[in-house]
C-alpha cells in the first residue's frame, strides 16, 4: 500500500539498518514530554537509543521496539503494541506462538517506528537494524470498532511487515525468504502471471497480484504479497475490493484458498503458527 506522503528510499518500505546500541530498560524516568498512557499492558517509557533522537518514546512489545516521534498520538504508539502483540501472541495467553520468529527478530534488532511528519525521518540511522515505518495520521484504531468500514488502519500493514520481514522471512529463509526462489516467492510469481524482477509495463490478464509501484523490487513485492494474502486470511480485506483490485484480487479466505492453493497451504500450515485471528487492537492476556 502507498504511504500517505511522499517518503524516501531511506523508509519506502523495509529499512535496513544497523545497530550502535539498542537500549532495553524498561525503568528509564519519563521526562515531562512523555506520559505512560492507560494501556494495561504496556508502558511507555523515553527513548534514549542511539540512532533514534528523533523518537522521544517507545514501547517494548515481546522484545521488540516501538519508537514514537514527539507528535504522535500515546493512542496511536499503544495501538501499534497492541497489535504487534496480538500478531505474535494470537490467543493472547502470554505466551509468544512462535518463538523462533520473535528469537529472529530480536536478533536482527527489529524495530517499528511512527511518523508524524517527514522531518521526523532519522537521518542518520543505526547500523544493524531492521526497521519498519508507520505514520500516525494512516493508524485508524477506530477501523477496528466500526464494522472494518471506512477509513482502513494502515498500522494492520505495517505491523506484520516487520514481523514477516525480521521474523519469518529468517527463521524459514527457504521457505519465506524474500528472494526468488523460494516457496514464497514461487506462490508470488505464479500469482502475478509470471517472474518479474521488475515491474511489467502491464500484468497478464490471469493475474491476481498486480501490484505497481515501481519502487517496490522483488522482495519488495514478496513482503507486500505475504501481507494480501494474510490479511486477506484473516478478514482484513473482506469490504475493499473495490478499492483494493488494481493490485489485490483475492479479498477473501475462500479466494485465496479456492484460487491461490500454494500460499493457502503455507499461510495456514500449523507448524509455522500464523495468526488465525484478525488483531483489533485490544490485546488481552
Amino acid at each position: 500500500m502507498k504511504k500517505l506522503v511522499n517518503l524516501s528510499a531511506l523508509i519506502t518500505l523495509i529499512v535496513t539498518f544497523g545497530c550502535a546500541s539498542c537500549s532495553k530498560n524498561d525503568d528509564v524516568i519519563l521526562t515531562n514530554n512523555v506520559t505512560q498512557g492507560n494501556d494495561p499492558n504496556f508502558k511507555i517509557v523515553a527513548n534514549t537509543d542511539t540512532g533514534l533522537t528523533n523518537f522521544n518514546r517507545k514501547v517494548i512489545v515481546f522484545g521488540i521496539d516501538i519508537y514514537a516521534a514527539k507528535k504522535v498520538e500515546d493512542a496511536k504508539l499503544l495501538h501499534a503494541a497492541n497489535l504487534m502483540a496480538q500478531y505474535l501472541d494470537n490467543n493472547e495467553d502470554g505466551i509468544i506462538d512462535n518463538k523462533l520468529v520473535v528469537d529472529k527478530m530480536i536478533e536482527n534488532k527489529a524495530f517499528l517506528f511512527l511518523w508524524k511528519s517527514q522531518s521526523d525521518m532519522p537521518s542518520n540511522p543505526p547500523s544493524g537494524r531492521l526497521g519498519q515505518d508507520l505514520g500516525n495520521d494512516e493508524t485508524v484504531p477506530v477501523w477496528h470498532t466500526n464494522g472494518h468500514t471506512g477509513r482502513y488502519d494502515a498500522a494492520i500493514e505495517e505491523v506484520w511487515h516487520i514481523i514477516t520481514h525480521a521474523g519469518y522471512a529468517k527463521a524459514y529463509p527457504t521457505i519465506f525468504g524474500e528472494n526468488a526462489g523460494t516457496s514464497l516467492s514461487n506462490a508470488m510469481d505464479i500469482a502475478r502471471g509470471g517472474n518479474f524482477t521488475t515491474i511489467p509495463s502491464s500484468y497478464p490478464t490471469s493475474a491476481w497480484y498486480s501490484y505497481n509501484d515501481t519502487t517496490c523490487t522483488y522482495d519488495c513485492q514478496a513482503t507486500e504479497y505475504i501481507y494480501w494474502t494474510m490479511s486477506s486470511i484473516l478478514g482484513a480485506q473482506t469490504n475493499r475490493l473495490n478499492e483494493i483490485q488494481q493490485e489485490w484480487k483475492l479479498n477473501t479466505k475462500a479466494k485465496i484458498e479456492a484460487t491461490d492453493k500454494a500460499i493457502y497451504s503455507l499461510l495456514t500450515d500449523s507448524k509455522y503458527k500464523f495468526p488465525t485471528i484478525l488483531p483489533d487492537g485490544t490485546y488481552k492476556r
